[in-house]
This record gives structure tokens, C-alpha cells and sequence, in this order.
């Protein structure tokens, strides 16, 4: 005989409780929501909700067109069906130099740096339980600045940002810093538990002291290296070429399906640590692997597109919202920031007589967003 065993989700979003005989889960008297479907790929296991998965869908659909629109507008518009055959080979030489020479690394870039920080943002918010945790605010970025600036200055980068990348040496440079800002962070943030608030402080005072290390660079530098630093630090897609998304490409099509693999452990370790080793949750190696991929995704980012501010913190949030899930789901996540960032640099390449760096245009609208949720954080705190 079938027994029917009803179940409801506890806040931890996969950690389930049996309900008793009259419908309800013991001691709370509440009644059990229908459990999610998904499918189960070998020793993966996908789980969604039909609201996550329509949510996904459509931000995979604005991704998508937004990336074609990168490509087909510009001083010189093109209609798809040319983009189509530049990208086909066939087409005239002017149409392939624009399309695969000149826009499209533009636009993969993008893409990839806003999939890769959101992907990130969601990692550490979720890691962490706290909305302010992301990378950038953890001082991860700031590290990632740091080990870049450092390679185009020491290294002797010119002007333009092709130069600026001297062959894979900032990608690599750029991850060194982001892994050093992380282990400070977590060597002093993290010790007796996870405490998202000793995190958050810890990792603005690392943040800082990098970003003066920064600056003190700049200060020293010959001019047209200040120059290409500084374009490069304030997040800019401006001089892109195939030799700043080959790195990009390497770090976010490692880090991304790891990171997804992770989903089940993220939802365990919303949970307190003896509740979730009792389950069967490695918390430590949980905590360094979660870190490690928000390195290497947000490294890998902010060495081709620089730091690109606020798009690690938005999205996330964003996609909390959007899906109504108890956290940020990684691909929504991750989608929504790639349209992010993708829509900014369209704008400011579009809609200005002049240039603006796409990170301008994602701190401009980040800013405000952050000052809102601090005020709603506030008053939720002050009304509990």
C-alpha cells in the first residue's frame, strides 16, 4: 500500500518535515505546500518551481535579445539578417570586420560578466543569509582591481585596454587578488560561525584597505598607465576584443556548472551549522568551495569588463522578487545580470553623444536600490 506523505518546506528551501495524520506539520499547525518538481541527472538532482523556471525562461529570452541587439545597433545599424550572415562567414568584409571583429566580443563580454557577477552576488548573499554580502562589498572586487591595476602598471600597459590586458597577464592577476581579499575575509570574519554582520564589517575594512593600495598605485604610475587604469576601474566594455573573452569565457564556463551543482548544499546551509552537519552538509568545505567559485567568477569578470558596481548586489535581489523564492536563484540570477549589464552599455552607447562607461550607468542605478533596502531593512527592524 502507497502511503501519501505530505511534506512542507521550511525556510532553508529543500528541507522538508512530515506532516501528521490531519494535513498539518506538527508544532505549527500549518498546512504543506505541494513539493517542487525536477528531474534527476545521474548524482544531480535539478529541482524548480514553476514560477522560478517561467522567471528563468523569460530573463534567458531578454538575454538573448539584447545580446543581438549589441551587436546589430551601433553607429552603424544592421539589420539581423546581415548580423546572421557576417556571423555565418558569408556577408561583405565590412559586415564581418563590424559584427565578429568589433561588436560581438563586445557583447559576449558583457554578457559573461553580468552572468558571472550575478551568479556571484547570489552565491555570497545566500552563503552568508545577508543581502549586502556580495563581492563587492566582501572586498573580493576590490582585490580583483587591485591584482589588475597592479599588472597594468607594474607590467607597463599602455593606453588602450588591448594593451592594458598583455596577454592573460591581468586575468591571472586579477584572480590572485580576489583570492587573497578572500582569504583575509574569511580568516577574520569567519571564525566561531557564520555572522553575516562581522562579514559584511570585515570585509568593507579589507575592501578599503585594498582600494587604497589602488589608489596608491595610480598615484605612482606613469601617465597612460593611470589613464588605462583608471578607464578599466571604473567598468567599462569600451576597446573589448576576443583577447579579453577567451578568459572570460574559460572562468564562467568552469565556475557556472559548479556552481549549480551547489544548490542543494546552498539550501542546507541556510540552516545553523550543527542543524546542517547533523544532515549530512560538510559546512567547511561547503563554506570554501562556495568561496572559491565567487572568486573565480567574479575575478574572471572584473579582469575583461572591470568592476562593474552594483550588478553582483541588484540582481539578486531582483530575482528574489521576480520568482518570490526563499533565496536567489543561481541561473536567474546569473541571466538578469547578463541583461544588466548588456541593456546598460546598449544605453550608453545609444542615448549619449558620448561614450559613458557601462559601470556608470550600473552604479547610477545600483545606488539608489541599496539606499531603499537599507531604509526597508531599517524599518522592518524597528517595527519587529
Amino acid at each position: 500500500m502507497r502511503h501519501d506523505i505530505r511534506v512542507r518546506e521550511r525556510a532553508a528551501d529543500g528541507v522538508r518535515a512530515p506532516a501528521g495524520p490531519d494535513g498539518l506539520t506538527p508544532r505549527t499547525g500549518t498546512r504543506p505546500v505541494t513539493p517542487r518538481t525536477g528531474v534527476l541527472i545521474g548524482p544531480v538532482g535539478l529541482a524548480w518551481r514553476p514560477r522560478v523556471l517561467v522567471a528563468t525562461l523569460v530573463a534567458l529570452g531578454l538575454a538573448l535579445a539584447l545580446l543581438v541587439a549589441s551587436v546589430a545597433v551601433g553607429a552603424t545599424a544592421l539589420p539581423p539578417l546581415t548580423v546572421a550572415r557576417a556571423l555565418t562567414g558569408g556577408g561583405s568584409p565590412t559586415d564581418h570586420f563590424l559584427v565578429v571583429t568589433l561588436r560581438l566580443p563586445r557583447a559576449l563580454t558583457g554578457a559573461l560578466a553580468g552572468l558571472a557577477l550575478g551568479v556571484a552576488g547570489a552565491l555570497t548573499q545566500t552563503f552568508t543569509r545577508n543581502p549586502l554580502a556580495t563581492p563587492d562589498i566582501l572586498g573580493v572586487t576590490s582585490g580583483a582591481s587591485l591584482g589588475a591595476v597592479s599588472a597594468i602598471v607594474l607590467g607597463g600597459g599602455g593606453y588602450a585596454m588591448g594593451a592594458a590586458v598583455l596577454g592573460g597577464t591581468v586575468p591571472a592577476a586579477a584572480t590572485a587578488g580576489a583570492l587573497l581579499a578572500a582569504v583575509l575575509v574569511y580568516g577574520l570574519g569567519l571564525r566561531g560561525g557564520t555572522q553575516s554582520y562581522r562579514i559584511v564589517l570585515v570585509g568593507i575594512g579589507v575592501g578599503a584597505t585594498l582600494d587604497a593600495l589602488t589608489s596608491y598605485l595610480l598615484v605612482k604610475a606613469q601617465i597612460t598607465q593611470a589613464t588605462a587604469a583608471s578607464e578599466w576601474l571604473v567598468g567599462s566594455l569600451s576597446g573589448t576584443s576576443w583577447t579579453s573573452v577567451w578568459p572570460l569565457l574559460v572562468s564562467t564556463g568552469t565556475g557556472l556548472p559548479l556552481a549549480l551543482a551547489t544548490s542543494a548544499a546552498l539550501a542546507l546551509g541556510q540552516l545553523d551549522d550543527d542543524v546542517a552537519t547533523g544532515v549530512g552538509l560538510a559546512v567547511r568545505r561547503h563554506r570554501l568551495l562556495v568561496i572559491a567559485l565567487a572568486v573565480l567568477l567574479t575575478a574572471g569578470a572584473v579582469a575583461a569588463a572591470g568592476p562593474v558596481g552594483f550588478v553582483a548586489f541588484v540582481v539578486p535581489q531582483i530575482a528574489v522578487r521576480v520568482s518570490r523564492a526563499a533565496r536567489p536563484p543561481l541561473a536567474l540570477s546569473g541571466l538578469l545580470g547578463a541583461a544588466l549589464v548588456l541593456g546598460a552599455d546598449l544605453v550608453a552607447r545609444t542615448l549619449f553623444p558620448w561614450e559613458v562607461p557601462v559601470g556608470i550607468l550600473t552604479t547610477v542605478a545600483g545606488a539608489p536600490y541599496l539606499i531603499w533596502l537599507l531604509v526597508r531593512h531599517r524599518k522592518e527592524m524597528t517595527s519587529a
